[in-house]
């Protein structure tokens, strides 16, 4: 009887040890969870401030080479070179009467003085210098003795990729990108790297390693994103050139914002090869790198010096297609089609007020404007864009997110994402009889079911292209005069207003090449008629887009055009069209 008795105190006290031992084990596995969180936080704080050091260190060393070159050159006139267009600029350059020192020292010290009031450059590429000494070993290239910014995920050899993502320091690129070997052979100085949104996919520029980037027309609202920093460089007068890349508007809307030309050409025209995307695999909507600067003869220009066959070798991918400058020196009249309003985000009254004034000057020029609606675009924003964009349930966007701080730019689009698809899919009932717009979103954002939805999803986007360029043959149009995203907006709310980007994003759905003119500046007209914006659905949305936009007098005023895939020339013929009639208007 004791041995039984001795054997159940035995397990009993042996019960009581395992479970002392479990509860220490949790008290030890919380700890350690508690003491890998404190570490990962040290080691991102180690991260970004070792960017911030690198950033900090390339400016301060850059700025003393400015005051080393002014000292040694007492004759150095910067404000001559910095007032050329690129045109005069390269014709100086390549008959000698303008050395490349001179230019790259100027842009150098203007970029250095743009960034002190708007914080647009992550970088500086000191290799710039050094590259002074072979530059006229290419002396024969089309952008000979150039310098050119290029946004931060544009890969530059021993330089990170950060994208807004602390995740992603430390982690230099092994080589250059195929755009940035190719602006080299061209004889073009890549000099600066350029601020962008955490993650990319918003268009504001705002992120925890560098901070947020303002716009060089009112410091008070933004560059717009995710090129943001080369809109602001280029605008404040620190570059005469930029690479920035287009997923929904990203070298579109800045343009717009900051007063500049951008231009993104079909995808698959230009290498993507060593541009950093947030995330790979996506194939509905279509990301492609572009140009950015002060005119269209600039950006035609860049595209006749990257389409060729160092390129092409480069990159086989690339059809090789060399620039068709007969195209774009066309003055054939043109017939366009004109749009106001998707039906989905209506554009505040400036912006409809630019394009009535670009409609108006095209048609006395002999050309001929006809109405144009496009193909359902409130199913498609969210069923082949938004749940294109995230058809694996935006599980890719929020794990490059994971860990780290999060931007207040980037916020209500991650709250938003974060929402479990249960809780997803329950709102979605429950607004549906309330909220035009948002259900249809949240429920895009549950991503696809299976494998043959993925497909399907393929299938519908290549459909929704053929319709749409028939539709397109119907109209018998050559190009379409359309709306952009603007003016610029103030602060937080690009994040809120992810809906407009139906004005934009619909040409990368489609693959067709688009781009930004600046035509107008916003009037206190505007300002007055904003008062009575109602928007296309009266919804929280319509609301927030007009808080966005308030305040603006003064800002630019752009609009958009597009033409069909591989008619790229075509494109940027109509932009140059649009640009010189506004140019030469009678006030």
């Amino acid at each position: 009887m004791e041995t039984l008795q001795d054997l159940v105190k035995g397990v009993k006290m042996e019960r009581q040890t395992v479970a002392l031992l479990s509860s220490a084990a949790c008290g030890v596995g919380a700890l350690l969870v508690v003491f890998k969180t404190v570490s990962d936080h040290r080691a991102a704080n180690e991260k970004t401030e070792r960017a911030r050091s690198r950033r900090t260190e390339s400016l301060q060393r850059a700025e003393q080479e400015v005051l080393r070159y002014k000292q040694a050159h007492k004759s150095f006139d910067s404000a001559a070179i910095l007032s050329l267009s690129l045109s005069e600029l390269t014709k100086k350059l390549r008959e000698g009467s303008l050395c490349p020192e001179n230019v790259l020292y100027s842009y150098m010290e203007k970029t250095l003085a743009v960034h002190k009031k708007l914080n647009c450059c992550t970088e500086i590429l000191l290799e710039s210098f050094d590259q002074l000494k072979s530059v006229d070993s290419n002396k024969d290239g089309l952008l000979y003795g150039v310098p050119i910014s290029i946004k931060d995920n544009v890969s530059y050899k021993n330089h990170d990729c950060s994208c807004g993502l602390i995740v992603n320091l430390d982690q230099p690129a092994q080589k250059d990108s195929v755009i940035v070997e190719v602006l080299k052979k061209q004889g073009a100085i890549p000099f600066v790297k350029t601020n962008l949104p955490q993650a990319l996919l918003n268009y504001d520029c705002s992120n925890p390693i560098f901070g947020q980037t303002v716009n060089p027309c009112n410091v008070l609202k933004t560059s717009g994103g995710s090129s943001g920093g080369e809109g602001a460089l280029i605008g404040g007068g620190g570059s005469i050139l930029g690479i920035g890349s287009d997923i929904g508007g990203s070298v579109r809307i800045p343009a717009s914002f900051c007063g500049i030309c951008g231009f993104k050409p079909t995808t698959g025209r230009l290498s993507s090869q060593g541009m950093v995307s947030i995330y790979r695999g996506q194939k509905c909507v279509l990301p492609s790198p572009g140009p950015m600067a002060r005119d269209v003869d600039s950006l035609a220009l860049c595209m006749q010096a990257l389409l060729c066959d160092h390129m092409f070798s480069l990159d086989p991918t690339v059809p090789p297609l060399p620039f068709n400058n007969q195209t774009y020196q066309s003055s054939k009249p043109l017939r366009i089609g004109y749009l106001e309003n998707d039906g989905y985000s209506l554009p505040p009254p400036s912006m409809v007020r630019g394009l009535r004034e670009v409609k108006a000057l095209l048609e006395q020029a002999g050309h001929t404007v006809v109405p144009y609606e496009p193909l359902r675009v409130k199913e498609v924003v969210t069923e082949l864009i938004v749940k294109g964009l995230f058809a694996d349930g935006t599980t890719s966007m929020l794990q490059k997110l994971k860990g780290g701080p999060l931007d207040p730019c980037l916020r209500p689009q991650v709250t938003t994402y974060s929402i479990p698809k249960w809780l997803k899919r329950t709102l979605m009932f429950l607004m549906k009889p309330f909220s035009p717009r948002i259900p249809a979103v949240l429920g895009a954002l549950c991503g696809v079911r299976s494998p043959p939805d993925v497909w399907k999803q393929h299938a519908d986007v290549e459909d929704y292209i053929s319709e749409t360029i028939a539709h397109w043959r119907k109209h018998n149009i050559d190009v379409l005069l359309c709306p952009m995203i603007g003016p610029a907006f103030n602060f937080l709310y690009c994040g809120q207003l992810t809906c407009l980007a139906s004005i934009t994003m619909l040409y990368n759905l489609l693959n067709f090449p688009a781009g930004a003119v600046p035509v107008s500046t916003v009037t206190s007209q505007d300002e007055e008629d904003l008062k009575d914006f109602r928007g296309n659905y009266q919804d929280t949305w319509d609301k927030l887009h007009k808080q966005a936009v308030t305040g603006g007098e003064g800002l630019p005023v752009a609009v958009q055009c597009v033409a069909l895939p591989w008619q790229d020339e075509l494109c940027l013929r109509f932009m140059k069209e649009v640009e010189q009639l506004v140019k030469h208007k009678k006030p």
